[in-house]
């Protein structure tokens, strides 16, 4: 575990490969397909985009942060909500409270695998801040724009962990990860926080212009199924869409330190009046 620890301050990520078993894999793949089923209705339905930032506008994204919401591809929907495409392959991701209120995604975001990961990485008080299930569809599967988990999620300081889990393989074709290594080192270069003027069409805004990266720093993670990749706050991260014949249905969440540790009031993502669940009591 020494190693795991050494790799995740020198690399900002770290591939754990088996992390999960193959009935493991199953039992979450098949809460995740549970959710096309039973869709909410067409007037409900909401889109997430990394590209156009249309959750900006939207108080459901917002209000997303301690419920199950369900969030579409851009390409799966007409106007008026009705799909372009199978239910089945419809969704972009189900989030951000599936740690706390499914109980297939709680047992294992709780789980003594990840609470021994917690410990090794010398997290007092970790705390689960937010979960998602990640569909990324074969032909219409969006990308994810270059960016660090910590613009999202802030902390003063930056204690923040992501949990990437992959539940099918993750190759170039399908819309692996793509890692900067040592990009955590340089700091958070931006931040999308609530914004302060109550008369202004974004309730959500960047603080300062997008950084620029050179696509040549990143390399593609490809993992097998069953791998976590676990992910520094700052490191620097994004994934291509996906044009391929194949699906990549991730889960993924994120732990916070909360010993000595400030969350930022200004995050789009508040905690329940309760706070988050604490990883080692629960």
């Amino acid at each position: 575990m020494k190693d795991v620890v050494n790799q995740l301050e020198n690399d900002g990520f770290v591939v754990l490969e088996d992390f999960l078993k193959p009935e493991e894999i199953d039992e979450l793949r098949g809460a995740g397909e549970e959710f096309t089923t039973n869709l909410p209705p067409e007037k409900d339905r909401k889109i997430f985009n990394t590209v156009d930032q249309q959750q900006s506008k939207d108080r459901y994204f917002i209000d997303s942060a301690n419920k199950i919401c369900y969030f579409f591809e851009s390409e799966a929907l007409e106007d008026n909500g009705s799909l372009k495409v199978h239910p089945r392959v419809s969704l972009n991701k189900v989030g951000h409270a599936l740690h706390w209120l499914h109980p297939v995604f709680k047992k294992y975001t709780f789980s003594e695998k990840v609470k021994e990961i917690a410990f090794q990485l010398e997290l007092i008080e970790p705390a689960v801040c937010q979960s998602m299930y990640i569909y990324k569809n074969p032909g219409i599967g969006s990308e994810v724009v270059t960016h660090q988990d910590a613009s999202y999620l802030y902390t003063d300081p930056v204690k923040l962990i992501g949990f990437w889990i992959a539940l099918e393989d993750a190759t170039r074709d399908n819309g692996c990860l793509w890692i900067a290594s040592s990009s955590h080192k340089s700091g958070v270069h931006r931040r999308y926080v609530r914004n302060r003027d109550p008369l202004a069409e974004e309730l959500l805004v960047y603080d300062r212009p997008a950084a620029y990266y050179q696509e040549s720093s990143f390399r593609p993670i490809e993992v097998r199924k069953g791998t976590c990749i676990l992910l520094h706050g700052q490191v620097v991260h994004f994934s291509k869409d996906n044009k391929s014949d194949r699906s990549r249905h991730a889960y993924t969440f994120h732990i916070v330190e909360t010993h000595h540790v400030n969350y930022s009031r200004n995050n789009w993502l508040q905690p329940p009046k309760e706070g988050f669940p604490l990883l080692y009591t629960n």
